[in-house]
């Protein structure tokens, strides 16, 4: 039996497989800040911190002190951050699934996976102080206009942002990741010229534009690699919490936390 307890859940394997299936199907699209950033795991739920490779200066253990030369460092870690995401599902439905059902109503594992997503993508760019996360955002040295309701401005905006990366030394190719409000704007664009705005902005960057629920603005950034490390223990899983009568109580689990090595490798379209 596993920290997540799904050995006990009165659920069957078929219905298991489907709730799975769905939480997968669902997150796959929402976890934007996978597709930008670099990846390190899982490393498992009992993985609890990263090595920053730095150390910091501490009193050693007698209160007189220690002889001449003696130096007595702390090595610093970054913990990793636990997150549960609770939701239920209909007991019925899970008969239905086990009677060969091929639609079951999981409505509310669709509601948790935004959740999650959201918030493993708004720490990623804009940090989570509680947990010693600092965001691509708030670690950028600087940042250039947002991009406001007007798409005519979007090309020169994120020209100027690749620009910048590039004069900074930072090679590309680069992605745009930026909110659903901007993102529907330049899907729904077909330029003057006939062009996608789209491919228009894609061909500037010479990567990809990532719709990303939960950041607000937009972030311009490096894909060369070694630059932001999302650093996961436990990667997001289903477990059961208890069940009643009516319904049975799980939730969608992870650990992580995020590092960001060159701050200058983004430039963030807020403000």
């Amino acid at each position: 039996m596993d920290h997540l307890l799904r050995d006990i859940a009165p659920i069957p394997a078929k219905a298991w497989s489907q709730i799975d299936d769905e939480a997968r199907e669902r997150l796959v699209p929402l976890l934007a800040a996978r597709r930008v950033v670099d990846w390190s795991g899982p490393s498992g739920w009992e993985h609890s911190a990263i090595n920053l490779g730095r150390t910091q200066d501490m009193k050693g253990p007698h209160e007189e002190g220690h002889g001449d030369g003696v130096r007595t460092r702390l090595r610093q870690v970054r913990p990793l951050a636990e997150v549960r995401v609770p939701f239920t599902i209909s007991r019925d439905e899970i008969d239905d699934a086990e009677r060969g059902a091929s639609d079951p109503e999981f409505d509310d594992l669709d509601r948790a996976a935004q959740d999650a997503a959201e918030l493993e993508n708004r720490a990623v760019f804009h940090g989570w102080p509680a947990a010693g996360i600092d965001g691509i955002i708030s670690a950028a040295p600087e940042t250039q206009p947002k991009l406001g309701p007007d798409t005519a401005d979007y090309p020169s905006v994120v020209a100027r942002a690749v620009e910048r990366l590039r004069v900074s030394g930072v090679e590309g190719p680069y992605a745009l990741a930026v909110g659903p409000e901007s993102y529907t704007r330049i899907i729904e664009v077909t330029e003057s010229s006939g062009y996608l705005l789209l491919d228009h902005l894609t061909k500037i960057l010479g990567g990809k534009v990532v719709w990303t629920p939960g950041l607000d603005g937009a972030v311009v950034l490096s894909q060369r690699g070694d630059d932001f490390t999302l650093n996961v223990g436990q990667d997001l899983s289903v477990g059961y919490s208890h069940h009643d009568g009516q319904q049975v109580y799980l939730y969608l689990e992870e650990s992580f936390t995020f590092q960001v090595a060159e701050p200058d490798a983004a430039v963030a379209l807020v403000g």
